[in-house]
């Protein structure tokens, strides 16, 4: 009877305990996947913020390479400051280049200035306004323009300037001319003889090259300097020379011995009718002679 029981009392016991057992079992699961995800949660997190890192730490580097490139053009960007800009012009190493943009004035020009190229421009006046305060200058060059007027005192100031080129434009006549030139070039403009003082050349004792062809001359400028190894009065309207033109009628051993060329072509002009205004010369000019 005990035996029985105790049978009864165990298969009671065995349901009771099977489920406490499974349940212990998907607890134990339960708590284990719950440390799965908080692991793979910390883990990743963990990565994510390492990737974070790492990302920060590329845009640190990116930045920082950046940073050193800016660094590294500086000395670039210093070489650029040296060679300013004016304006519409271009400036470098003292020199100024305003062609073919279409200034109808001179332009303002750094002080330090000595070569001024203004070709192919529109500009209709020069004054001494625009060159006051640049010293320096030591070339001018306007060719190509629409000059009609120059100021007398426009060159007054420029003690220092050796060339000064003013071909075609609309000139009628010459300003007072800086005592320095080397080279004066007015061709191609409509300058007639009254437009030239008698002085005008006087004082240029260093005048080489002179270019005043393709003009409307009538004579040859007055008092030429000693210096002059280039004359170009080709194409204007030259109908007589004289004695004293080129030579020196009351001096027959007078010699210009620097002379290389005269250009008298395309004049109305017989140079034959005129032997003896061509003593002094060690060539003859060239031109029509019959």
């Amino acid at each position: 009877m005990k035996i029985l029981q105790s049978i009864l009392l165990l298969l009671l016991f065995v349901p009771l305990t099977k489920p406490a057992q499974s349940t212990q079992k998907n607890t134990d699961n339960f708590e284990e996947i719950l440390f799965t995800r908080d692991y793979e949660d910390q883990y990743l997190d963990g990565k994510n913020i390492k990737k974070k890192e790492s990302m920060m730490t590329s845009d640190e580097k990116s930045l920082q390479l950046q940073q050193d490139e800016s660094s590294t053009s500086l000395p670039l960007k210093k070489e650029n400051d040296e060679m300013p800009t004016c304006l519409l012009c271009v400036c470098l190493l003292g020199s100024v280049y305003c062609e073919e943009v279409d200034i109808v004035t001179v332009p303002p020009l750094p002080k330090e200035s000595a070569y001024l190229y203004a070709r192919f421009n529109k500009i209709k006046k020069l004054t001494a306004k625009d060159f006051a305060e640049i010293p320096n200058l030591r070339r001018l060059d306007f060719t190509g323009n629409l000059i009609e007027d120059i100021e007398d005192t426009t060159f007054s100031k420029l003690s220092l300037l050796e060339e000064l080129t003013l071909a075609e434009n609309q000139l009628l006549k010459l300003p007072v001319l800086p005592p320095k030139l080397t080279l004066f070039n007015a061709k191609y403009n409509k300058i007639k003889s009254k437009g030239i003082k008698a002085n005008t050349f006087k004082k240029l004792s260093n005048l080489s090259f002179l270019y005043l062809d393709h003009n409307a001359l009538e004579s040859v400028p007055l008092n030429l300097p000693e210096s002059l190894r280039v004359i170009h009065l080709q194409f204007n309207n030259i109908t007589s020379i004289t004695d004293d033109t080129f030579c020196k009628a009351n001096d027959t051993h007078y010699i210009r011995n620097r002379i290389e060329e005269i250009r008298l072509e395309g004049n109305p002009i017989a140079l034959g009718k005129h032997p003896n205004s061509f003593t002094c010369l060690k060539i003859l000019p060239i031109g029509p002679y019959f």
